[in-house]
Parts: C-alpha cells; sequence; structure tokens
C-alpha cells in the first residue's frame, strides 16, 4: 500500500502543470518566440480589407497599424479572419493578439483588456435608400423598416436599444449587412461612419445620414486579459500613433486604397471630418 501511495504520488508531481494566462508568458514574448503578430481580420473597409483577386489582407487602417507593430517587434503581421461577434473568444482561445477598432463595452471589459489610449473616434450612421425619409433614430423606429447590422456588434446593441419596434436583421458581418442593403432586402444599414463611405463610394447609390441625436464615441482595441505589459505597449503604440498624426495617415491611406476621398464635404456626410475620424485634442 507505501509503494502504490508514493508512487502515485511521483506521478503527480512529474505529471505537467496547466497554468492559467497570467502565469503563462506574456504575449510580447510569446510573439517574438512565434515570430508572427496576430491580427483579427474581418472584411471591414476601411478598416480591414481583402484583395478579392489575391486573398491577402492587403489594406485598412488596421492592416496598416498591425504590420507597424509587428515591425516595431521584428516580426511579421499574421492576419487570422474573424468576426466582429467572435474576435472575443478568439484572444481568449489565443487564436490572435489583438483586434483593432473594438469597443470596449462594460461587458467586453469582463472578458478582454482595453489600453486607455484610444484608436480614434467615430460616430454611428445608416446608409439608407434615397426616398427613406430619415433625420433622427425615432424615424427608423417603425414596424416598416427594415434595418441591418452586424450580429453582436456596438451597432445591434444599440438599433435594438433604441429602435425596438424595427425590423432588424441580423448578419455575420459588416460586408453582409451591406449586401442586404444593395439588393434590396433592407431598407437600410446601421454601421459606424468610415465603412459606410467607402460602402457608398462603392455602389453609388443611398444617402448617408447621421441621425440625431448623434451617437459618437472612441474606438479601441481589444487584448487578451492579465497582461499588463502588452496592455502598457500597445497604450503607448497608439498614444504615439494618434499624437504624431500616423493614425490620420493610415486612416486616409485606406480610403484612398477604396477610391475614398477623405474630406468629403461635411453637408452630405452630416458630421465633420474631424469627429468621424479623429477627435482633436
Amino acid at each position: 500500500m507505501t509503494f502504490k501511495r508514493r508512487t502515485i504520488l511521483a506521478g503527480l508531481v512529474a505529471a505537467p502543470v496547466v497554468t492559467p494566462w497570467a502565469a503563462r508568458a506574456g504575449t510580447l514574448e510569446d510573439v517574438k518566440k512565434r515570430g508572427t503578430f496576430r491580427v483579427g481580420v474581418t472584411q471591414a473597409p476601411p478598416w480591414f480589407s481583402k484583395n478579392p483577386t489575391t486573398g491577402e489582407w492587403s489594406s485598412g487602417l488596421g492592416i496598416s497599424m498591425g504590420k507597424a507593430m509587428a515591425d516595431k517587434l521584428g516580426v511579421k503581421m499574421e492576419t487570422v479572419e474573424v468576426s466582429w461577434g467572435n474576435s472575443i473568444a478568439a484572444l481568449q482561445s489565443d487564436k490572435i493578439d489583438i483586434m483593432f477598432t473594438i469597443d470596449a463595452t462594460p461587458e467586453r471589459k469582463q472578458a478582454v483588456d482595453f489600453p486607455e489610449s484610444p484608436l480614434l473616434y467615430y460616430s454611428l450612421a445608416v446608409l439608407a435608400k434615397d426616398d427613406l425619409a430619415v433625420k433622427a433614430w425615432a424615424d427608423l423606429n417603425k414596424p416598416t423598416v427594415k434595418i441591418a447590422v452586424p450580429q453582436a456588434s456596438s451597432m445591434d446593441r444599440f438599433v435594438s436599444e433604441h429602435c425596438k419596434d424595427a425590423d432588424i436583421q441580423r448578419f455575420p458581418d459588416n460586408a453582409a449587412a451591406i449586401a442586404a442593403f444593395q439588393s434590396g432586402r433592407v431598407d437600410a444599414v446601421c454601421l459606424f461612419h468610415p465603412p459606410l463611405l467607402a460602402a457608398r463610394q462603392r455602389l453609388g447609390k443611398g444617402k448617408i445620414v447621421v441621425p440625431t441625436p448623434a451617437q459618437s464615441q472612441a474606438s479601441s482595441t481589444a487584448l487578451r486579459k492579465s497582461d499588463p505589459e502588452f496592455v502598457a505597449w500597445v497604450d503607448k503604440f497608439l498614444a504615439e500613433s494618434y499624437k504624431s498624426g500616423q493614425t490620420q495617415k493610415w486612416y486616409e491611406a485606406a480610403l484612398k486604397d477604396r477610391s475614398e476621398e477623405p474630406r468629403l464635404n461635411s453637408s452630405h456626410l452630416g458630421i465633420s471630418y474631424a469627429v468621424f475620424c479623429l477627435k482633436k485634442k
């Protein structure tokens, strides 16, 4: 009996111990060992844009920023395709290292960390049919109005709360929501302002409206929990990029890649360029 007990104890000591993330090596160390910096991406110009010919994620603010971070770490950027809805789970399961342009909601803060510095500021808007009368969110809050939103997104949450009477149709991502508008299945698609600029340019129809009261907020960057060293590194990178104007340059380059003119007339957009792009301090 004594022999068996000692054998069991020896086996327990020798067995590998599974440690939580907090006890593991940090993201910065893991990235350098792996040689790649894994960025979550989803088809959502001007944040992320995949070249349909090559299949490469070739442009977008998130792509430019991800490459710059990877260069600073001395590694290559690796794109990992996710959706807005599963990007948090992808971080938690260690499939990606970072997700750009995702809002720091109270619910998400329970699951992942966010740096203190914002990525940029933008406003909620809709791309609506030309004959749809809409100036305020209340104009969309009708059973006869069909609104497309990406599922489990900030847009989904806001429209569900403020346009409860509308026919809200949820889609896997921005592209699918825009496609529903393009095909005429919905009367409007609700996204943040910049992606709608790219969509309006490509479709050549519809009107962009920022309904009142305007909903402007900061966009952030999601990171895995319990890695303060990496959070501080990303926070410093975002703050320096913002202050130097580099984030603005990446944003303008992303719009130009989509044949957009960054400084469109504010009367057409319904909100000034400075508000939906970068809120100057």
